[in-house]
């Protein structure tokens, strides 16, 4: 199998978050306001581009990708993403970008190499009309695929998606209180399999409703990632920098969350105290306030269900939660 690849880059008004994420592979990102290629014109408003149905075509890897972190995020109360049409575009440009470059996945863009439309996902997603807005969330995550095994394009989105949401950085496509997403696909040949490289486009941080926070997994959900194979920055405490299936929990933007102790139980008692990351105990710092993730230090066990036990605060107002999930056959 060769290397896969993954980079994340998200970015918010109050700072910017930079990290890039590996499967046992390269991958590199920064993320910021800096300027890119010269933008169109802005969209009116952030709602430009919304469409009510997804316009991705029938059995394609992106439609894939949507319906999965739609399914995993709308079953544990997060907010559903709207295809944003322009959002796609900006998406679609750096998929291809990166094809054109050698397939390397990387967040940002350079002046003067092939495709270039904009060095971040902010300056690309303005340059295809999305509003410049200083009250305008938005960001994105770039992942790579390859397998020397005959998959379809659904299988082949339903891997990133999991990639994503398998990484302790990266949970956050799947936990964050966005609305709004576009998703970009482009495939090369290597040793004649597929070779993916794919970028998503997010934006529009707004509040949520339901007995906040909320996590991911949660109760009832299944087939998620048992493993993911490395990640970068490499999440602390990990094994050979490989970890378990992450649990996100969020709040609102404007929320705090703080974990203060959790763990995951076997149907034969067997328990584990997961690693609890929150934006003050973060060395990446790369976690925002809003968002905190507990983690298995080491793998779990593929197709099978797991007791989680998390007690944490919410503004300083005390929680807990207690669920089971499902793992799948997944690698993240």
């Amino acid at each position: 199998m060769k290397n896969q690849k993954i980079a994340l880059t998200l970015v918010s008004l109050a700072a910017t978050i930079m990290l890039a994420a590996c499967g046992g592979g390269g991958g590199g990102g920064n993320g910021g306001n800096t300027t890119g290629a010269a933008p169109s014109t802005p969209a009116s408003s952030p709602a430009t581009g919304n469409v009510a149905t997804p316009q991705y075509v029938a059995s394609t890897a992106q439609l894939a990708v949507f319906t999965t972190l739609n399914q995993q995020r709308q079953q544990c109360g997060f907010p559903a993403l709207t295809e944003n049409t322009v959002l796609d575009q900006a998406a679609q440009a750096h998929a291809k970008y990166m094809g054109q470059n050698g397939g390397n996945i990387t967040d940002t863009e350079a002046t003067g190499n092939p495709g270039f439309t904009g060095t971040t996902y902010s300056d690309r997603a303005v340059h295809f009309g999305f509003p410049n807005s200083q009250i305008v969330y938005s960001g994105g995550a770039s992942a790579g695929y390859y397998t020397n095994a005959t998959l379809t394009e659904t299988q082949y989105g339903q891997q990133i998606a999991y990639e994503w949401l398998g990484g302790v950085y990266h949970i956050a496509l799947g936990v964050w209180p966005i609305t709004q997403i576009g998703i970009g696909w482009n495939e090369m040949t290597f040793n004649g399999f597929p070779e993916i490289q794919s970028s998503a486009t997010i934006a529009n941080l707004q509040p949520m409703t339901g007995n906040l926070p909320l996590t991911f997994p949660c109760q009832g959900t299944t087939g998620v990632a048992y493993m993911t194979a490395g990640e970068t920055p490499t999440p602390p405490n990990t094994t050979s920098g490989t970890f378990g299936t992450p649990i996100g929990v969020s709040g609102n933007p404007t929320d705090n969350v703080v974990l203060q102790s959790g763990t995951v139980t076997d149907s034969s008692g067997n328990v584990i105290n997961l690693q609890l990351l929150n934006a003050a105990t973060d060395p990446n710092k790369l976690l925002p306030a809003f968002e905190a993730v507990a983690y298995p230090g080491t793998p779990l066990t593929p197709n099978t269900t797991y007791s989680v036990s998390l007690t944490g605060t919410i503004n300083g107002t005390a929680f807990s939660r207690s669920f089971s999930f499902t793992t799948g056959s997944i690698v993240g």
